[in-house]
């Protein structure tokens, strides 16, 4: 029996539905089925806001390693972002630790402060004026710390920025972007100009997680920044999706903050006076980062790059991945009714022509990601 257990680990991944832990759950089942078993299971059969639920789970099925990866919605109030961002990490990494195996915790970008090359250190500190989900992460990250300090948790965390990738099937972060470029539903940037953030490729993410797994005394008690090398520049961003999609909007025209910020205040104005009416609508989670929309916030990479993780494609981006992103929530889009896909089907073709025309520079920059990706160029 012992023997069996050593040769193929088991791992439990919480929050499986989700864009991370479903690329992890998927990557595992797939890549690494002859030496790890790989469990996801659902809140229905494991409530992480409960102690004794994941202390019962645990000596039913013995894990060899523990990812949390479950995160409440951005906007969630104040109760649930506590029992399930906090205190459901701080239940999980006592169980591991009981256990002593390793814990592997995503925390977000969110609890750093705005700026430029932020180290892991570089934290925001722990205040009351904190909205519910930067604060319940920050929190859970000293807390970690403080297991491996004083009971000797075996834990890293891999902070994570604006993810992007396929197969989330919510509409939130660059997802939520991405939606209101194809819905044309943004007129104007609501950003300024050389305004740079950090983006992290979710199909990276395994192969980080399976490698620090592998290596925990390098990796041990430790917070990792896991973001692509390079900055993106946020109306760059836009303009080049709607340049692919060939729409007419959002015109390049920069939206003062000032003015969007009165936008959202009207806006939550409106909501209120609808909810006496019985009309039930919220706010989208992500105006509640509007500012981060006009200021810098960009993570370093070096911690990464100078440890022995090797990063398995370099060259692949967001913008090389585009073609990709575009496809799947498309086509998951329209059959779902949430858009028309009549006028959105973009053509390679007439996207490099018009490129070869105004801008051939950027069509290099086309070509090589495509072929970066052994993609066909049409």
């Amino acid at each position: 029996m012992e023997t069996q257990k050593s040769a193929k680990k088991l791992g439990v991944v919480i929050g499986g539905s989700g864009l991370i832990g479903g690329t992890l759950v998927h990557y595992f089942k797939t890549q690494t089925p002859k030496t790890i078993e790989i469990r996801a299971p659902s809140s229905k059969k494991i409530s992480i806001r409960s102690a004794n639920d994941i202390r019962s789970y645990f000596e039913e099925v013995h894990p060899d390693f523990l990812i949390n990866a479950a995160i409440t919605n951005l906007s969630s109030n104040s109760r649930l972002a506590l029992e399930v961002n906090y205190l459901g990490a701080i239940h999980l990494a006592r169980a591991a630790a009981e256990h002593n195996i390793p814990y592997i915790h995503f925390t977000t970008a969110a609890a750093l402060p705005y700026g430029n090359d932020l180290r892991e250190h570089d934290t925001l500190p722990v205040t009351a004026n904190l909205n519910n989900y930067a604060k319940s992460k920050l929190m859970a990250e000293k807390s970690l710390q403080y297991l491996h300090d004083t009971i000797g948790l075996d834990y890293t965390s891999i902070r994570l920025a604006i993810v992007y990738g396929d197969h989330d099937h919510k509409i939130q972060g660059f997802h939520r972007l991405f939606f209101s470029i194809v819905e044309q539903s943004m007129p104007f940037l609501f950003t300024a100009r050389g305004i740079q953030h950090s983006y992290s490729n979710c199909r990276k993410v395994p192969y980080f997680v399976h490698h620090i797994l592998e290596n925990r005394e390098e990796f041990s008690g430790k917070t990792y920044n896991f973001v692509d090398k390079d900055p993106v520049e946020l109306a760059k961003l836009i303009l080049t999706i709607k340049k692919y999609l060939q729409l007419k909007s959002p015109k390049e025209v920069y939206v003062p903050y000032n003015f969007a910020k009165n936008g959202k205040w009207l806006l939550s104005l409106l909501l209120r006076l609808f909810a006496k009416f019985g009309l039930v609508a919220r706010m989208p989670q992500e105006l509640m980062f509007l500012e981060s929309f006009y200021q810098n916030q960009t993570l370093s990479s070096a911690e990464i790059r100078q440890s022995s993780f090797v990063d398995p494609d370099p060259h692949q981006t967001i913008f090389s991945l585009l073609p990709d992103i575009a496809s799947y929530y498309l086509t998951r889009w329209s059959e779902q009714n949430l858009i028309t896909a009549r006028d959105l089907e973009p053509s390679q073709k007439e996207t490099y022509d018009k490129s070869f025309r105004q801008d051939p520079s950027e069509l290099i920059d086309l070509v090589h990601a495509s072929l970066t990706e052994k993609k066909h160029l049409f």
